[in-house]
């Protein structure tokens, strides 16, 4: 897997960085998690993941554990911890794409890793075909996801509305899934009867997610109480509306969990 492909292609042009992405296309090599990415896995507790669950269905779904749980040689990586039951994800099939990104919220740094789920047997087991960093901007240092098990969630539209910080999932039907972090102000994601949308901002100009939803519609998206440990899974469709190189996604929800 490499380069980028025509969706994420499609937007660079459209938002007119083509040229700015191009300078980026060498962090789609092949990956190497033996070295300073491994590290920066191994010190995690938390990551995210974008996979069909059983029900056929895309959803975004957190991984909470003790540093060292996310343990990375050459173009492999074990994650040492499962979705919990009740989640979407439970008992998620192998054999699968599978998209994650691990987060330090205290140093601002984030990294994308995607690629083959093999195995699920108490972990997950992943072939890796893509890790890479992505910049700082949107993330809130002062966050911190508690390891337990999660409260029953009432005000779902607050979780929303109150927002400064939501995972978002997508798929490329022959590049696999994605899941990326989007931050921004309190309050930048917009309710709009079943949907709800958010203003694209400025980032690595590579667009992997939105590249992802110009070739495939199918998303998900994840809303966590940083406080509580609540979480809310959406499974549904996304679509980009432009103005000029200016766009917002707008989502429609399917499913709820």
């Amino acid at each position: 897997m490499g380069g980028f492909h025509s969706g994420e292609l499609a937007v660079q042009e459209r938002a007119g960085v083509r040229l700015l992405a191009q300078r980026l296309s060498p962090m789609l090599a092949p990956p190497n998690l033996s070295g300073g990415a491994g590290r920066f896995l191994a010190g995690r507790d938390l990551a995210v993941i974008t996979a069909r669950g059983r029900d056929g269905r895309l959803w975004t779904s957190p991984l909470v554990a003790r540093p060292g749980f996310l343990a990375g040689y050459n173009a492999s990586l074990h994650v040492n911890a499962v979705p919990h039951k009740g989640d979407p994800l439970f008992d998620l099939p192998a054999g699968q794409q599978i998209g994650m990104v691990a987060i330090d919220f205290a140093a601002r740094r984030r990294m994308r890793v995607n690629g083959l789920l093999t195995r699920v047997d108490g972990g997950l087991h992943i072939e890796v075909e893509q890790a890479y960093g992505n910049c700082p901007q949107y993330i809130n240092p002062a966050h911190r996801f508690p390891a337990v098990p999660p409260p029953s969630l009432a005000n779902r539209a607050g979780l929303i509305t109150a927002a400064d910080t939501f995972f978002l999932g997508t798929l490329h039907p022959l590049r696999g899934a994605d899941a990326s972090h989007r931050g921004g102000p309190a309050g930048f994601v917009h309710l709009d009867g079943d949907d709800l949308w958010w203003d694209d901002f400025p980032g690595n100009n590579m667009f992997n997610s939105l590249g992802n939803i110009a070739v495939s519609d199918e998303t998900a998206l994840l809303f966590l109480d940083f406080e509580t440990g609540a979480r809310l899974h959406l499974s549904g469709t996304a679509r980009i509306e432009w103005t000029g190189t200016d766009r917002r996604v707008r989502f429609t929800t399917q499913a709820r969990a």
